[in-house]
Parts: structure tokens; C-alpha cells; sequence
């Protein structure tokens, strides 16, 4: 494999990481604060459906983010209301938000474009372009660092920047600040926070509405910059794919980064058949056969927040 080579599987694995740390960051809120979020995928198929339909009828990419955080915060607070306000099981709820996403965006596409539960082609403006970074092209010719800038750091849409950023951003929210402390106190041990006279509810609420956010921002990208519109499950299974990673990174930010960036690695080699000499079916199974090890327990042993997935009942 030359140095070119290279380069082009580092750009895919960041394009293609993307949406799935977006989804792990908006488990990671979620679940720290003790609300497992089964329904990531649900999310970003309604945000991508939603973006994508917007974006291609005004012919503006920001109309389509504002439409695709709307859509994932409607299915937040559908998801909040049955396993926060009625105490609903969390893994049910997430599971049927997945079904009802799924077949509902497929079926508005249909009724709306009739081009086979997809929507148009986005033009230009309905896209989140590429955006080159200051100095990208005077360093080009710089042997090394200079293509690696020019060519995987720079040239990634906004969005692009944007996760990467809420990287840091979530780290210092949940471990420098009062509001994280709360929240991952929520997950730990509701009660204590509850005879501190704070609202489990309004903090479970606040995260599950931050992992809307994430979630729209994630079903965006695919509709809006990875690719030029909706399309039908386009989501792939990247919502389970970032469980996985959640799980891998130990419910750690900066954990996430990295264990996102593995998966894309996996899914860039898998669109590279001409590098690795193994059977492109064998390929293109690599980013699931890893969600399973993840799963299975591979990674050493991960500890979840202890009251992750319960109720809180508060005591009279």
C-alpha cells in the first residue's frame, strides 16, 4: 500500500466515522444520565429523511439541519415520555421507535417524491460542501505532513468539524461542570441527586434531548454531506454500530473518538477490496463481525452506569 493509497483510506475512515461518533456521544449523554438509548438509528433515519426532504425543497443545507434536529428531537421526546414520564421499558421503547422509523420515512418518501421511498438529488446549495482549511494548498508540496493536511484534515464538510469538536465539548460539560456532575450522578445514584433537591426528570430530559440533537446533527451528515439525499435505511445499521462503540469506549468521550474512528477504519477497507486480499462479502462484514466481538465481551470488561435503564420511582 503506497502513501497515496493511505491517505485516501484515512479520508474515507473520518467521512465515514462521523455519523457514528455523533450517535456514540448522543448514547453517551443518554445513557450516562441513566436512559439506555436503543434508538439511536431511529433518530438519524427520521433526521436524514427529514434534512434531506427540506434541504432538496428549499435548496438550503442549513434549513435542512435545522429540519433534521427538529425531526430527531421529536423522536427524543417521544422516547423520553414513554421511558422517563411513564416509566416505560427503555429498550422496548428505543426498539419501536427504530420500527416506526424505518417504515415511516420510506413510506412519506414514497408519498412525497415517489421515487421509491427516496428523495431527489440535492443540488449544491442543498449540500454541506467541503471546506478547505487555512494553508491547505501552500503545504501540499511539503513531503509527509503536507498531504496529510491538504488531503485528510482539510477538504471535510462543516459538519465534519463540528463532531469533532463536540468531542471536547462533551468532555468538559459532563467532567468540569456542575450541570455534568448532576447528570452523571442521575445515572450513578438518582436518589441522592433527588434528596439534593434536584429533578431527576429535568436532567434525564436535558440528556435525552442533547442525544436528539447529536442524532440530527448525525442523520444530517449522511443525508446532506455523505451523500446527496435520503435514502431508503440509509442509516445501515450505524446506530447499533455506535452502541458497540459506546461499549468500547467505556461511556468515555475521548474513548468514543478513537473507537468511532476504528469502525470507520474497518468500513473504509471494506470499500477498498483492492487493498486487502480477502473476498469483498468477508470485507464488507468486518464493521459488524467487530460490533460483535465488541459485544461479546472482547474488549475487557466495561461497567455501565449503575442505574442505566431503571425507572426512577420517587419515594414518598
Amino acid at each position: 500500500m503506497d502513501y497515496a493509497t493511505l491517505l485516501q483510506i484515512l479520508d474515507s475512515t473520518i467521512r465515514l466515522a462521523v455519523p457514528l461518533l455523533l450517535a456514540c456521544l448522543a448514547g453517551l449523554w443518554s445513557e450516562r444520565a441513566g436512559v439506555f438509548d436503543i434508538g439511536l438509528e431511529g433518530k438519524m433515519l427520521v433526521a436524514a429523511f427529514a434534512s434531506g426532504a427540506v434541504a432538496y425543497i428549499t435548496g438550503s443545507a442549513w434549513a435542512g439541519l435545522a429540519a433534521g434536529i427538529g425531526a430527531a428531537l421529536v423522536w427524543a421526546v417521544l422516547h423520553g415520555i414513554a421511558s422517563i414520564t411513564f416509566r416505560g421499558n427503555q429498550l422496548i421503547s428505543g426498539v419501536a421507535l427504530n420500527f416506526l422509523a424505518s417504515g415511516m420515512t420510506v413510506l412519506v418518501a414514497q408519498a412525497a417524491f415517489s421515487q421509491g421511498g427516496r428523495t431527489p438529488a440535492l443540488s449544491s446549495s442543498g449540500r454541506f460542501n467541503e471546506v478547505t482549511l487555512p494553508f491547505a494548498d501552500a503545504v501540499r508540496e511539503v513531503p509527509v505532513i503536507g498531504p496529510l493536511y491538504a488531503d485528510v484534515i482539510s477538504g471535510h464538510s462543516l459538519l465534519v468539524y463540528l463532531a469533532v469538536l463536540a468531542v471536547p465539548a462533551t468532555w468538559w460539560v459532563l467532567l468540569r461542570t456542575r450541570f455534568g456532575l448532576r447528570l452523571r450522578a442521575v445515572g450513578e445514584n438518582p436518589a441522592a441527586v433527588d434528596t439534593a433537591g434536584v429533578s431527576v426528570t429535568r436532567l434525564r430530559f436535558a440528556a435525552v434531548l442533547i442525544a436528539g440533537v447529536l442524532c440530527g446533527i448525525a442523520g444530517t451528515y449522511l443525508a446532506t454531506a455523505l451523500q446527496a439525499g435520503f435514502g431508503r435505511e440509509m442509516t445501515a445499521g450505524r446506530g447499533y454500530i455506535a452502541l458497540a462503540a459506546l461499549i468500547f469506549a467505556k461511556w468515555r468521550p475521548w474513548g468514543a473518538l478513537w473507537a468511532t474512528l476504528l469502525f470507520g477504519f474497518f468500513q473504509a477497507i471494506a470499500l477498498r477490496p483492492d487493498v486487502v486480499p480477502i473476498p469483498v462479502a468477508a470485507l464488507e462484514a468486518l464493521p459488524y463481525v467487530l460490533t460483535v466481538l465488541v459485544l461479546a465481551g472482547f474488549v475487557g470488561k466495561a461497567i455501565p452506569p449503575r442505574a442505566g435503564g431503571e425507572p426512577y420511582v420517587k419515594e414518598r
